[in-house]
This record gives C-alpha cells, sequence and structure tokens, in this order.
C-alpha cells in the first residue's frame, strides 16, 4: 500500500471533470476537494450525474476532461498496474452488497486478502473477523449471503471493504432497502469508521435523514452540475430554490416555451 498522505493534502481532488455517454454530456466541469477523514455525501434527484460521478472516482468510468486525484495521483493517467495498486487503498460498499452468494461471509470477506495480498491463512482468518467484530458480525461467517438479513448483508459487504485498511471508502446508497433500525445502525458503523479508522468517506444517497447525520460537507449535484458544496446547515438553509426542492421532495416546476416545444417535436419527427 502507498504512503499515507501529508496532512494538507487531500485525499479527493477533482478538477474541472467532464463525462459523456456517447453524445450527452453526464458531468459538466465538476470542481471539489475532499479532506482526510471526511465524511462527504454526494446527493441529487434521479439523472443528476450523481452514479456517473461514483463511477468516475473509482476509475471505473473514463472521464471526457480534466483530473481525479486519489491520494495525490491523478488517476486518469495511472496505467493498469498503477490503477489495481490504487484500489487497494479503495474499499467500495455497493448498493446491493455484491456479495458472492456460493461463498460464506468469512470467504466474501477474506477475498480481497487473497487476491491482493500474500498473507498466511491464518492472518487472513484472524484479519477477516476482526473486520467482522467490526461490523458487528461476530459469529456469522459461516453462513451464506442468502441466509442473512437485508442490513446484515451491507454490514457484510462493509467488512469486506474495509478489510484491507483502506483510506479511502465510497458507499452506493448504504440505506436503500434497509428498516429505519437497520439504517440507523448502518449510519453509526460510518461514524464509527470514519472516527476510528481515520477514513476518507464519500456516500451517494438519497436519504435526507441519513445524510444529514454522518455528512460533515453535503455536495448537491443537478443535471451534472454541483449546485453546492457545504455543511449540513448551509444547505438545509440554502436560498437556492431547486435545492430546496430536492430537500422537500418537490417536483421541478418548469415552464415550457410553446414554439419551442412545437419545434422540437417537429425536428423530431423528421429524423424518424
Amino acid at each position: 500500500m502507498s504512503d499515507r498522505l501529508d496532512k494538507n493534502t487531500p485525499a479527493i481532488e477533482v478538477e474541472n471533470l467532464t463525462s459523456h455517454y456517447g453524445t450527452r454530456e453526464i458531468l459538466k466541469d465538476i470542481s471539489l476537494e475532499v479532506s482526510r477523514g471526511e465524511i462527504l455525501v454526494i446527493m441529487g434527484g434521479s439523472g443528476s450525474g450523481k452514479s456517473t460521478f461514483l463511477r468516475s472516482l473509482l476509475g471505473l468510468k473514463k472521464a471526457t476532461s480534466g483530473k481525479v486525484r486519489l491520494l495525490g495521483k491523478d488517476i486518469l493517467k495511472l496505467d493498469e498496474s498503477e490503477m489495481h495498486s490504487m484500489r487497494k487503498n479503495m474499499g467500495v460498499a455497493f448498493q446491493g452488497g455484491a456479495l458472492f452468494n456460493s461463498l460464506t461471509v468469512g470467504e466474501n470477506v477474506r477475498l480481497p486478502l487473497r487476491e491482493h495480498t500474500v498473507l498466511d491463512e491464518s492472518t487472513i482468518n484472524i484479519m477477516s473477523r476482526m473486520k467482522l467484530e467490526v461490523v458487528n458480525l461476530a459469529g456469522f461467517e459461516d453462513l451464506k449471503p442468502a441466509e442473512l438479513s437485508g442490513g446484515m448483508i451491507k454490514r457484510a459487504a462493509l467488512a469486506r471493504a474495509i478489510v484491507m485498511d483502506p483510506q479511502l471508502l465510497f458507499f452506493d446508497e448504504p440505506s436503500a432497502g434497509l428498516d429505519p433500525v437497520a439504517a440507523v445502525e448502518l449510519d453509526e458503523l460510518i461514524l464509527t469508521l470514519r472516527d476510528a479508522m481515520r477514513m476518507t468517506i464519500v456516500v451517494v444517497t438519497h436519504e435526507l435523514e441519513s445524510a444529514y447525520k454522518i455528512a460533515d460537507r453535503i455536495t448537491v449535484l443537478d443535471q451534472g452540475k454541483i449546485l453546492m458544496t457545504g455543511s449540513v446547515e448551509e444547505v438545509k438553509n440554502s436560498s437556492n430554490k431547486r435545492i430546496q426542492s430536492l430537500l422537500h421532495r418537490q417536483a421541478r416546476n418548469e415552464e415550457i416555451d410553446a414554439d419551442e416545444y412545437l419545434s422540437r417535436l417537429t425536428r423530431q419527427s423528421s429524423t424518424h
């Protein structure tokens, strides 16, 4: 693993990031920084670019232009071997857990250690049990994913994501599909990881209650652009009407230019 960052160097730096799917522009000139040990929550409505932005941070989506620096390195310039090394410092907890159903919980958690280290089996077993204890799943390592509740699957996926003590941890909709109690427990776990392990954490979520509880700062995306980045209170008190409509789940009310709308329909008809 790479050396720890200088305390003044941001863990994540994004500069003028632009991304397309074909000719469609998804992310538009995005810039932000995430400090070491910070929890940044990314919010936005459907189609705002949240998922594409997360994939860009993970190096899964190649940007059209701009820079994405993780731990001081521009991942857009890394070759395959260098990116492989970078990913050893990154933990990812996917929305559905993404556990291997044919493996036990313990085998799922041990997998990254077997794939990316030369540790002996005894050490691997100890490290995986430690992480299962961190997420309150001690004693469940011999169960299969199908035998777990939704909340337990999320925590097992989290144990796998942190088993190599990554500097960066990424969450995709951690509370999605969980009952209120399980969601609160997962929020507490995220805060514990930040405080106890000094991880830098990026969370994509649409759950307002969760975002308000865990975020040091919130970035609000809309139509591929950053509307604002600020503290929970700054976002809550924003005068931006679009942000307020997102926070209060209000439908977007846009005035339609009848002439422009008719012209667009005519252009579309002529192409078919």
